[in-house]
């Protein structure tokens, strides 16, 4: 049986019996005729009677097995919709094979082979579809009507459905199933339109004109140019002048997306925006999409500005040893040369030019360092409020007359953790950049006072957790700094004072000081009215360390065994011949090995070491542990002019050893080893 393209109705017949009852009377009311005609007078008028009669029941036989169609024609359109429908339906026997479909089921199952195509059971695979279609099958078996949603396709639900039919057949039908249009949230009408449905997006969308005017937008879009209406408005004349000529591009057409603009609003906001042409065919409008990038932007300038301050970092620490070195060799020899020249000796001032011009270079090197966080602190539990109010009377003299100083604050502060020395040149610094913030005179104001902060927040874009922190302000009534000069004023090398009166490192080197410290910073200015520095130093939970009285050493001479370990040959000269000058017996290394063999050799006859922290193969503190395994009761002292990056790498802690920061001269060389050998130094 071939696919039915319409369903026709059977025609109406009789049954078999009848078929051969009619078949028995024609052949009788023929013979009937023929003896009729071939011997009248045997038949006579009984024949011919018995030939009507036949012949009329003949007909009458005829008339009822003739084929003939008993319906009407509204059925005959309902067969053919059927047939045609786009429901798909099939008829299967009893045996389960397909006896009947139309098209629609043809093109579901996708047979094109012209036969009868396969049943529902075999022509949908899938193991939930075969698990419905075996409890439909069953249930039409047992007479039942039923349905099953299956998937189908893509997503596709389809409705299938069996009714039972006499004789063992069954009619399959196949019936896409909607999907339901769910009510919006809350009870509220779905959207009527696409800018509606953008109106809560969290990127902005508008409709431009092709003048470029604002037809319609949603509520981002409104917020990044912080106005409250921008119907009718250009969107030219929100952007800065600078980004207008792409947008323009933008707009036409001629540029790709996606375009950087600016917000032309007080606050300055940036965006990526993209474009397409909008579904209105009479109208060459435009769809602008606008995405925020202004946090993005943020932190790539804050990034790019951590990598250049690592840099610079990077180039200090790289250079302050060698340089530190050099500065030694010049700073110690001119010192020797000035002990054989009388201050009124020609050459003594120009060697004694020498000498403050290398320490001016010395100061120089140490701000780098201490902006790079790469100097040498030592550390310890102090009192600010104590500190600070010793350090009043310095900062006083720094100041001139018309500009005050004054302290509140500082009874019974909490202890810090940090270098004392560094932290009052943190302050020292403030103070000098009030002062030149102040040619007309003022007031400079220095606050302590212990703070508690109740949640992390941002200082100065980075994250201060929440703690106990003492705080040291420093304030000033100036001229204030501009709002596009803020996120400069820590970059190493930035000033606003004409050249020659600064280096640009004042407040590099505070920043660097306080981060060093574990500490943060932050600043806020009021232009015209003064500026304000904030400190915030954790608070230590410990005791106050107590500041021994040293009285001033007058003798600096000894008679004791050093050995002197300087990779640098000039540097370990000039420290050789300023200690034998003072009376000591001096032991040369050039290397770590070379001192470590000077140990094994006369292990009970060396006092002290004097030992420089990074030189290549054998550094100081690997020396200093080896020599310790030998002669663990022995003195120290690092001379040290880029040694924090050496310590991070040991065990040993910079506040229990000794130090001499390079570079350094006579004195300070002979002061240091004095007060380490008579136990009166610190560290």
């Amino acid at each position: 049986m071939t696919a039915i393209p319409s369903l026709p109705i059977p025609p109406r017949a009789l049954s078999d019996p009848w078929r051969v009852a009619s078949a028995g009377f024609a052949l009788l009311a023929c013979a009937t005729g023929v003896l009729a005609v071939v011997a009248p007078q045997a038949a006579g008028w009984p024949g011919f009677a018995l030939l009507l009669g036949l012949g009329g029941v003949g007909i009458l036989l005829l008339f009822a097995i003739w084929p003939r169609e008993a319906i009407s024609p509204e059925t005959r359109r309902v067969a053919e919709v059927a047939a045609r429908s786009h429901i798909a339906w099939v008829v299967t026997g009893a045996d389960g094979a397909v006896v009947g479909c139309n098209e629609a089921y043809r093109r579901m199952v996708g047979d094109k082979s012209g036969e009868l195509p396969a049943p529902p059971q075999l022509a949908l695979t899938g193991e939930a579809t075969a698990a419905a279609l075996y409890r439909l099958a069953r249930n039409a078996a047992a007479g039942k009507t039923s349905e099953e949603i299956i998937e189908f396709g893509q997503a596709q639900e389809v409705a299938a459905s069996v009714r039972p039919l006499k004789g063992g057949e069954t009619t399959w039908w196949f019936t896409p199933v909607l999907a339901s249009r769910a009510p919006a949230t809350g009870g509220t009408k779905s959207p009527a339109s696409a800018m509606e449905l953008l109106e809560q997006a969290p990127i902005g969308a508008a409709t431009v004109t092709a003048e470029g005017q604002i037809a319609a937008c949603n509520k981002a879009f409104t917020e990044f140019f912080n106005q409250a209406s921008l119907s009718g408005r250009r969107l030219a004349e929100l952007v800065e002048a600078g980004d207008q000529q792409q947008l323009k591009e933008l707009l036409s057409g001629a540029a790709h997306s996606p375009v950087e603009i600016r917000s032309g609003a007080a606050r300055e906001h940036t965006a990526e925006l993209y474009a397409s042409a909008a579904d209105n065919a009479n109208e060459k409008r435009r769809t602008i999409y606008l995405v925020d990038v202004s946090e993005q932007k943020a932190l790539e300038t804050k990034f790019a500005q951590s990598q250049k301050m690592q840099a610079v970092g990077q180039l200090a620490g790289g250079v302050a040893h060698d340089f530190n070195n050099l500065l030694t060799v010049i700073i110690g020899n001119s010192e020797l040369l000035l002990m054989r020249h009388q201050a009124g000796d020609p050459s003594f001032r120009d060697i004694n030019d020498i000498r403050q011009n290398a320490i001016r270079a010395a100061n120089l090197v140490r701000q780098l360092l201490a902006f790079s966080r790469q100097q040498t602190m030592q550390p310890r539990a102090i009192d600010l409020g104590v500190g600070i109010s010793e350090l009043g009377e310095l900062l006083r003299r720094l100041l001139p007359e018309g500009i005050t100083l004054k302290i509140e604050g500082g009874g019974e502060v909490w202890p810090v953790h940090a270098d004392e020395a560094q932290l009052n040149n943190a302050v020292i610094n403030l103070v000098v950049n009030a002062r030149d913030a102040m040619p007309k005179g003022g007031s400079v104001t220095i606050r302590i006072a212990n703070e508690t902060i109740a949640e992390a927040t941002m200082v100065s874009s980075a994250n201060m957790p929440a703690g106990d922190y003492v705080r040291i302000e420093v304030s000033d009534s100036g001229v204030g700094i501009p709002d596009e000069y803020i996120g400069k004023i820590f970059d190493p090398f930035f000033t606003t004072k004409p050249v020659g009166e600064g280096t640009g490192l004042g407040l590099a080197t505070v920043y660097g000081i306080v981060k060093q410290s574990g500490g943060f910073i932050s600043v806020e200015s009021d232009v015209g009215r003064g500026a304000s520095f904030s400190i915030y130093l954790p608070r230590h939970h410990g005791e106050v360390e107590t500041r021994a009285e040293i009285a001033p050493v007058r003798d600096v001479t000894g008679h004791e065994t050093i050995l002197l370990v300087e990779d640098e040959d000039a540097v370990r000269s000039f420290a050789a011949r300023a200690l034998k000058q003072r009376g000591y017996q001096v032991i040369e290394a050039a290397s770590g090995e070379q001192a470590l063999e000077a140990v094994k050799g006369r292990p009970n006859d060396i006092q002290l070491i004097v030992t420089d922290v990074v030189m290549p193969n054998m550094d100081g503190p690997t020396l200093v542990r080896a020599v310790r395994r030998l002669r663990p009761d022995i003195q120290v002292i690092f001379m040290s002019g880029y040694a924090e990056e050496a310590f991070r790498r040991n065990d040993e802690k910079p506040e229990d050893l000794h130090f001499l920061p390079k570079p350094f001269g006579l004195k300070q060389l002979a002061a240091k080893v004095k007060d380490v050998l008579s136990g009166t130094a610190t560290h």
